[in-house]
């Protein structure tokens, strides 16, 4: 059985994360600051960490550096779960050797799937040292994980920025980069055979942007355009298709995060064909909310076309069924600006 360390001083989250790792076959060991985290670290030696960022005593960057500098510690897996969505936080943690960061708040399967991930990828290195196919060194600038790939944007990716509602890139046009969102919110979206705009996926800071083929050079199947001041860092097809032959364990982690989004399309695909106008309005509100990283009381600015758009109905009923919203004390609504104020009876909308 595999232990984790979790350190998180939300008592009840604390209480409740312990439940559920716990539950799903995991050896648990809890701590309520960074302080004592550190300690428990050094002394039990778990498989893996989960750990806070804002906490008493010790953060848990402070958490991390003091863990990383130890012998004993410093090759445990790291996973960050905070409130912290900015991209400048997330990269730090990254920088400074996480394996991995959650956003609160954060659903059970990410949680888990995250865990099991690392401590996979850690046994498969061990087998690898044994059978002797894993290099005992490895050069500073080899890429290894999905996040130092980031970094690799990040550090050497032509910048570009693009105003709210501007065009990033049409379909019809040919691919030659991959982007990563460094900044603000993006909508992929094509017309359909009525020329009403529908829109396939929405991303965020720290997703990647504009996959298409490695080995043909094709048009991009459907547009994108910035629904806040985008910043982007882009790499050349060419590039990146080098990156990912020489690091092998990059190409799986990559297919691994876009087979993911074809399951979020599938599941928004879904819900478009089989749920009623009310769930769709509020599952669509969600959706919103959760990209552009939006606590419950702060407004979502977003255009009624892009709700309708993205729950597949006429943009009139999702007009009504707002006003419905309203009147039921669900959401606020002044001009553009769309407040939610009971999150959880969205969540329960049939």
């Amino acid at each position: 059985m595999k232990t984790i360390l979790l350190i998180e001083d939300d008592r009840a989250l604390r209480e409740n994360t312990e439940e559920l790792l716990e539950l799903s076959g995991y050896s648990m060991i809890t701590a309520p600051n960074g302080k004592i985290g550190i300690q428990m670290a050094k002394e039990k030696l778990p498989d893996i960490i989960v750990c806070d960022i804002m906490m008493p005593e010790v953060d848990g960057y402070g958490v991390l550096k003091d863990l990383s500098s130890d012998e004993s510690t410093k090759h445990i897996p790291f996973i960050f779960l905070s409130a912290k969505t900015e991209h400048k936080e997330i990269r730090r943690g990254m920088d400074l050797g996480a394996d991995d960061y959650l956003t609160k708040p954060f659903e059970e399967e990410d949680l888990i799937n995250a865990i099991e991930s690392r401590l996979a990828k850690v046994e498969l290195l061990g087998r690898m040292a044994k059978e002797g196919t894993l290099s005992p060194a490895v050069s500073e600038d080899q890429i290894r994980t999905l996040n130092e790939l980031k970094n690799f944007f990040d550090d050497n990716g032509e910048p570009t920025s693009f105003p709210q509602g501007s065009t990033i890139y049409q379909e019809g046009t040919y691919s030659h980069k991959i982007y990563l969102i460094l900044k603000g919110v993006v909508k992929c979206h094509t017309m359909d055979e009525d020329g009403k705009e529908l829109i396939t996926s929405l991303f965020r800071a720290d997703d990647f942007l504009g996959f298409t083929s490695f080995i043909d050079n094709i048009p991009y199947q459907e547009s994108a355009t910035a629904i806040e001041d985008v910043e982007l860092a882009g790499i050349s097809k060419e590039n990146l298709k080098q990156v990912l032959e020489k690091n092998h364990n990059i190409s799986l982690e990559l297919m691994e995060l876009l087979t993911g989004n074809i399951k979020d399309i599938k599941q928004q695909l879904l819900q478009m064909a089989y749920s009623s106008v009310r769930k769709k309005t509020a599952q669509t509100l969600l959706q919103f909310a959760e990209i552009m990283n939006k606590k419950t009381e702060d407004p979502i600015k977003i255009s009624r076309n892009d709700l309708a758009s993205v729950a597949g109905i006429a943009t009139e009923s999702l007009i009504r069924t707002l006003s419905g919203f309203k009147k039921e004390g669900l959401i606020d609504i002044e001009g553009r600006n769309i407040r939610i104020k009971e999150l959880k009876a969205l969540q329960y909308i049939n």
